[in-house]
């Protein structure tokens, strides 16, 4: 692995490559390690668990993971990431420079997998040349020029993703920033606003507005978004801490525990009480 670090301001990015061991355990762990992951298979394809839900994560394709997911990798050997906290950059504050907020970052459920083809590959591992040099080149600029090249793979796998998973003549950048703004809202306040309006009138857009661009996005209605949210926090909760359900409900905003089982079994078809016992606790 190789790491640097700066002490006074709390950065830190790392790049892992060929470890027999990588995974990240939020609630565990890696509670004090607040790191974004961008992670690419190079090998065949692999499964990646992500808070306990299994994914094919295909060969040559990569892969976006927020601070808050606990994820392994089947052949952590094959995986090469690079993982960085806000202190070193914050991709929210320099939305301008990457435009991934919403989109690759703090986004909706969906998962993606953005593939790279022969050109694509060799645009990355032409940057991972730059990035080892860099890594140890031990100077006063070292951690601008990490981040001169951070910025620049942000850039490259947020312009594939929209390739492949937006079309630019139903979903225009204007249209989608607007989906972005959203989805950064819900992730900063689904614990406390449960309902569309409040993320539309922050947006200064009817909730019809709102909900005719999802439409074009991805066919799900923006309280299915927020919901989804508050559904994989309290899975979360269930599965990796002693909250009682009362505590949780509490935490995700919800009037008391009996609202919030509803709530819950309405989404999952299992009382908390059941999810609970039938999580992976420990895997």
């Amino acid at each position: 692995m190789y790491r640097y670090s700066d002490s006074k301001s709390g950065a830190d990015f790392r790049l892992i490559s060929d470890e027999t061991e990588f995974d990240r355990q939020f609630y565990g762990k890696d509670r004090k390690d607040n790191l974004l992951t961008i992670a690419w298979n190079k090998g065949k394809d692999q499964t990646v668990v992500i808070d306990g839900i299994d994914y094919v994560f295909p060969s040559n394709a990569m892969l976006c993971l927020m601070v808050n997911e606990s994820f392994y990798f089947s052949e952590p050997r094959n995986i090469l990431a690079w993982q960085f906290n806000r202190e070193f950059y914050c991709i929210v504050d320099h939305d301008k420079e990457v435009s991934c907020v919403g989109f690759l970052f703090y986004g909706s459920s969906n998962r993606m997998f953005i593939t790279l083809n022969g050109e694509d590959k060799r645009k990355i591992c032409l940057l991972l040349e730059v990035f080892y040099d860099e890594f140890t080149t031990t100077d006063v600029v070292q951690g601008e020029m990490l981040m001169v090249l951070l910025k620049r793979l942000i850039i490259i796998v947020t312009r594939l993703a929209k390739q492949q998973y937006i079309s630019k003549d139903d979903l225009p950048d204007d249209k989608l920033d607007v989906i972005r703004k959203f989805n950064l809202l819900v992730e900063n306040h689904y614990r406390t606003q449960h309902q569309v309006k409040y993320y539309a009138d922050q947006l200064f857009k009817s909730p019809k507005t709102i909900s005719n661009l999802f439409a074009l996005y991805n066919h799900k209605s923006p309280l299915s978004v927020i919901q989804e949210r508050i559904i994989i926090e309290a899975k979360r909760l269930l599965t990796y801490t002693d909250k009682s359900a009362k505590e949780i409900a509490g935490e995700l905003g919800f009037e008391d525990a009996a609202h919030f089982s509803r709530f819950f079994k309405k989404h999952t078809t299992l009382s908390p009480i059941s999810f609970r016992e039938t999580s992976f606790v420990g895997k």
